[in-house]
């Protein structure tokens, strides 16, 4: 195993792919900046509340019973035991938490079996005849794999710590295991992720039969045999081989974790016909089922996509760890192709769907992201609550966020002989070798991005700059003097000798922008977003006139000018001052023709708010897309 800090994804060196991710510390974001603000908002905030729910929910005395340290009964979900991997997982990345660490490591290898076997709900003496008997539903081995990924976590982030090599041998022996009893075996889990887990232990330890399993397990779904359970074959990505499927379709995080497990594999095998099958499904996901937020999934019922165009903003289910996984399936077809739509992706779905799910405190969350919230919503479902909760019996999307934020900073930039790419703009230092910036920038809210060289080479190296498809007016300089702007693949490449004090400042112009949907999303049609830069903004009840008028009564007046406010302090730093106007529904039918419309109140300036923070004041409406005033007048 190499001494050198890494992130999450670092395919090998003669795997198949255009990019390298840079090891882990040779990235620093500027906790003054939006990304390292949350960053820094994980390690003291987020991540000491997963820790401290993880005990109260008795997800750690799950453990301990496994071991007849208390006598308590197991509590949450059957795979319950991920939320624990998930966190140790953060406290990897982040540094933080060693105690903890520490005591889940011991836990863990206490809990173990002899053969490897490590699940405390499943090693209840009432359930272990039940031990691999219902792979459709137990989760085994995707709860291995996240276990799996907090020993890969604690051999990139801490290498040679006592600690972290006691999970990743636990973690070796429960792989191991895996490999032992479905090497040759035709069956698959119901829940996709143990994939890309088993992929990235292959990459730490060069031990290939990890691979050789994930590769197997990917080539063994789509062929019925985990049933059709409550929602049908295809719930499960089981309905077609993956090669032979054309449309993402059921649960959406089971899709995006086999998709991802499928880039691994195919970069690593080379396998050039399997990665094309990703970005194709890739591209079916985002052509008809995204969200403008980059959120995934319109259904409740079975968390799943929807119909092409399904895209309803009130019942979006969009869920968090979805939007996780958009970003980290992202990130690998990104290292694997180079090109800049997927870095694209990553920074909608990063400042949108997946920002929202955490508040401002960063200890409260959502697990459903909907793009709108009607007056007097019913927040009883804790799936679809009104406002952001600390906890969820299902608490897959807490620690989830942790991991992710933990790590961001290894999704910024990537490095190479030929030069340093900087793909996520945020405050910060990046080094490819002797190749280094300081970034300084308040983007997103800001316009300019000033890239300052602080060492470099004798020879000439490639700067690239990503250029995002929603800019259209961009404007370079170098150490003062204009540049031409040119962007060629998405990112402008700047071949030179650089020297120490060089500076480069690229303005990516941001004014504020409406935005329409296909004609075929029915849900909003009519209706129009407001977006900025990468920012999607909404309308909260909150900023509202006063005087009575029902939030929903409101529509958009795109005939007033949008301006854009900067704030220096307050909830959001920028708003949008938008013309809204009043529709009286009074005494209004159900259906009506449009000749007798109803009357309209005088325009009214109100502020839109960022959509990732909403609901970090009372809980009340708000809405994403907003109808546009009714031509019926």
């Amino acid at each position: 195993m190499s001494d050198i800090k890494h992130g999450p994804v670092v395919p090998t060196p003669g795997a198949l792919g255009v990019l390298r991710p840079l090891p882990a510390g040779a990235v620093r974001l500027t906790p003054g900046g939006l990304l390292g603000g949350w960053q820094a908002r994980t390690v003291a905030a987020t991540l000491p509340h997963c820790v401290a729910s993880l005990e109260a929910r008795g997800n750690l005395d799950n453990l301990r019973r496994v071991n007849g340290d208390t006598d308590a009964g197991f509590r949450g979900y059957w795979f319950a035991d991920t939320d624990v991997h998930k966190t140790l997982e953060a406290a990897f990345w982040s540094g933080a938490q060693p105690a903890f660490a520490a005591e889940v490591a011991a836990l863990l290898e206490k809990a173990q079996d002899a053969d490897g076997y490590l699940n405390s709900y499943y090693q209840d003496p009432e359930r272990r005849d039940r031990q691999w008997a219902e792979l459709h539903f137990s989760h085994e081995m995707y709860t291995a794999g996240h276990l799996i990924q907090a020993a890969v976590a604690a051999a990139r982030s801490a290498p040679g710590d006592a600690v972290a090599q006691q999970v990743v041998s636990v973690a070796r022996r429960f792989a191991d295991l895996l490999v032992q009893r479905y090497g040759d075996s035709p069956q698959t889990d119901g829940h996709p992720e143990v994939e890309t887990a088993l992929a990235e232990l292959y990459r730490v330890t060069g031990h290939r039969p990890y691979l050789d399993l994930a590769a197997r397990l990917l080539d063994n779904r789509g062929h019925g045999t985990l049933g059709e359970g409550r929602f049908g074959a295809a719930y499960f990505q089981d309905h077609l081989p993956l090669r032979e499927t054309a449309e993402v379709t059921g649960h959406v995080v089971r899709q995006l974790y086999l998709l991802a497990g499928a880039v691994d594999v195919a970069v690593e095998t080379r396998d050039e016909a399997l990665l094309a099958t990703v970005e194709q499904l890739w591209d079916s996901a985002l052509d008809s089922r995204t969200y403008l937020t980059g959120g995934q999934g319109s259904r409740h019922r079975d968390e799943a996509y929807g119909d092409a165009y399904e895209l309803p903003p009130d019942r979006a289910y969009a869920e968090t760890c979805a939007a996780i996984a958009s970003f980290q399936l992202a990130w690998r077809l990104l290292l694997a192709t180079g090109r800049a739509g997927y870095a694209d992706e990553m920074e909608r779905v990063l400042h949108n769907a997946i920002a929202a799910g955490t508040a401002v405190d960063g200890t409260a969350f959502f697990y459903s992201t909907p793009l709108q919230r009607r007056t007097g919503h019913d927040s009883g479902d804790e799936n679809a609550p009104g406002h952001r909760l600390d906890w969820y019996d299902c608490a897959c999307c807490p620690p989830n966020l942790a991991r992710l934020m933990a790590s961001l900073h290894t999704y910024a930039a990537t490095g190479d002989d030929s030069g340093l790419q900087l793909h996520l703009y945020g405050a910060g230092e990046f080094a490819s070798g002797a190749r280094r910036v300081e970034v300084a920038t308040r983007y997103p809210w800001d316009e300019q991005i000033t890239v300052t060289v602080t060492g470099t080479t004798a020879d000439p190296w490639r700067l690239s700059l990503r250029v995002p498809a929603w800019c259209t007016d961009v404007r370079l300089t170098v150490n003062g003097t204009p540049a031409p702007a040119r962007a060629q693949g998405g990112y402008l490449r700047l071949h030179r000798i650089w020297h120490p004090g060089d500076e480069v400042v690229l303005t990516l112009a941001m004014p504020a922008r409406l935005v329409a949907a296909h004609p075929r999303v029915d849900a909003v049609r009519g209706a129009a977003a407001l977006v900025r830069g990468p920012i999607v903004y909404c309308l909260e009840h909150a900023d509202m006139p006063a005087g009575g008028t029902l939030f929903e009564d409101w529509e958009l007046d795109a005939t007033a000018p949008v301006a854009v406010a900067h704030h220096g302090s307050g909830l959001a730093p920028v708003t949008l001052r938008v013309g809204v106007r009043a529709r009286t529904a009074q005494d209004r039918p159900l259906y009506r023709d449009l000749r007798t419309g109803g009357s309209t109140a005088a325009t009214a300036t109100v502020s839109a708010i960022p959509y990732f923070l909403w609901a970090n004041r009372e809980p009340g409406p708000m809405r994403v897309w907003i109808p546009l005033a009714a031509q019926e007048d």
